[in-house]
């Protein structure tokens, strides 16, 4: 993701303002509602965890028998895998440990042409990547910052420790859901017109290959969702009771860790979601600013951040398996101070909500997210502006929750497309 400087930023004092009677029960306030931040996290976590497992089953069946329905499976599964996983972006901003791995499992946008064969229309070469077109699958050896690197074994670790960000470029994106999903559909050569990736399960068959080195191609595949499923086991982990994130909240100052779930919840809704995945694209009108580009579910994974932050302002998350976990939540914490600004933040995530499903289910019965974000397409642009509104409102709603209870030096991630619109066109 690009970053951009912080321009948000809500300086009030430190006084706790959530306990009940007192220091000691605002402490004690704050610790309940950390466990329960934690204990989603964990549940989010695992969940992803699963769907990844499941995921990477339905890989190996597709590389050990290449059907079209095969082909399928795999897609279904990793639709499904974006479900928890998704959600669980709102604890990357203000985590330290969340966001410092989020870039091995989520980073995009890509330069596919470091991985696969790509359409003549890709182009061949870019001023900012000299890995542009690499085609690790078609390629033995490689040559990063001038220095040949052998790929002839495509492992999980040749992935994570010297492709991914290959060069110190961000574009290289070896690994993650973004790298699987571009195996699994190829390339959306459609522009802002109909249609998704649609790679032919023959560029899966060795018997009879399609786009060549369909060995290698499954090799990549394999590696990268055994290294999916490893790297979110090392996030399981740190959730866990004993685990590193868990112990930085609890073991910490309540306020801070009460500022760690606001900066997230603020982050993800303005700068990341409202920003850099959704108003960035409408300006430009440009379908490579869409998240989930290849496969053409943008809108499922836009509409499951919004849940996510809404689940960690509530404290309470539905598992797949239908299953609760809920507890103390900051909205309680709010409420008990000032019930006017916890009763507008929780209709201001409920009208967000309602955008973004809105949006969902244009993308599901009338036309894609990235032909709504076409130029001249008035209707789907109204209703993307339409959810980044949303978004922009709810933050500034949890602004002044972060008020209430005078909580200090809170940054938001902020984005040029909504700061500094002129910038994103120089």
């Amino acid at each position: 993701m690009q970053r951009y400087p912080a321009m948000w930023q809500i300086a009030a004092g430190v006084v706790c303002l959530i306990g009940l009677s007192g220091p000691a029960n605002a402490d004690a306030s704050s610790q309940a509602i950390l466990n329960t931040y934690s204990d989603i996290a964990l549940a989010k976590y695992e969940d992803a965890l699963t769907t990844a497992k499941v995921l990477d089953g339905a890989i190996d069946k597709l590389i050990a028998k290449p059907t079209d329905a095969a082909l399928d499976e795999a897609r279904n599964a990793w639709i499904a895998a974006r479900v928890p996983y998704q959600q669980t972006e709102v604890y990357r901003f203000g985590n330290a440990i969340v966001d410092d791995w989020e870039g091995r499992v989520n980073a995009w946008p890509l330069d596919e042409g470091l991985i696969d064969y790509v359409v003549a229309a890709y182009g061949t070469e870019s001023d900012e990547n000299t890995l542009y077109t690499a085609n690790i699958v078609a390629n033995l050896t490689i040559s990063v910052n001038g220095k040949p690197v052998d790929v002839s074994a495509i492992t999980p670790e040749l992935l994570s420790s010297v492709l991914h960000e290959a060069g110190g470029i961000e574009a290289n994106v070896a690994s993650g859901y973004h790298a699987i999903e571009f195996l699994l559909w190829g390339q959306d050569t459609n522009g802002t017109a109909p249609g998704k990736g649609q790679r032919p399960y023959t560029d899966f068959d060795a018997a009879d290959c399609t786009g060549g080195n369909c060995d290698r191609r499954s090799s990549y595949l394999a590696a990268a969702s055994d290294l999916l499923v490893s790297d979110l086991e090392e996030m399981v982990s740190n959730w866990t009771a004993k685990g590193a994130a868990r112990a930085a909240l609890l073991d910490g100052d309540p306020n801070a860790g009460l500022s760690v779930i606001l900066t997230g919840m603020g982050s993800l809704s303005y700068g990341e979601l409202a920003g850099e995945r959704m108003k960035l694209g409408l300006l430009l009108h440009d379908p490579e600013e869409e998240h989930d580009c290849f496969s053409d579910n943008t809108h499922a994974s836009h509409l499951n951040d919004v849940i996510g932050i809404r689940n960690v302002y509530l404290g309470t998350y539905s598992r797949p398996d239908g299953s609760v976990v809920q507890g103390p939540s900051i909205s309680e914490a709010i409420n008990r101070v000032d019930p006017n600004v916890d009763a507008e933040l929780r209709a201001k995530l409920d009208a967000t909500l309602a955008s973004m499903q809105a949006l969902a289910k244009r993308a599901e019965t009338v036309e894609a997210y990235d032909q709504m974000i076409a130029e001249g397409n008035l209707a789907g642009n109204k209703v993307v502006q339409a959810a980044i509104d949303a978004l922009i409102d709810q933050t500034r709603s949890i602004e002044r929750a972060v008020a209430v209870l005078s909580l200090a030096n809170i940054d938001f991630e902020s984005s040029d497309s909504l700061d500094n619109p002129n910038a994103v066109f120089q």
